[in-house]
């Protein structure tokens, strides 16, 4: 994964109340590669369409996130920074395979 440019914006999106996700991964503290790879696993485990939210402190998750749900086909519903933790809402590809 790359290193997210020091000045990377982050929007912040909100979602519907009716996206609520199924899971929440917590790996603030881990540096890169560490949280896109708990999260893989974690969205490996869990069935298509399913909403994984991750909190990471991490800044290089900003791109690492983006670039690891567009390879891997998976959602990236939103990502926003509330004091300093970082979190993604991520939808599980809806192919069963991934």
């Amino acid at each position: 994964m790359t290193d997210a440019a020091p000045d990377a914006t982050l929007s912040n999106v909100t979602l519907p109340e009716t996206t609520l996700p199924d899971a929440t991964l917590d790996v603030k503290g881990m540096s890169c590669p560490m949280p896109v790879l708990r999260a893989n696993r974690a969205l490996r485990g869990m069935p298509p369409g399913a909403v994984l939210r991750v909190l990471a402190t991490d800044r290089a998750a900003l791109a690492d996130f983006a670039a690891f749900c567009q390879e891997t086909g998976h959602t990236l519903l939103s990502q926003h920074d509330a004091a300093g933790v970082l979190t993604f809402t991520i939808q599980r590809r809806t192919d069963p395979e991934a």
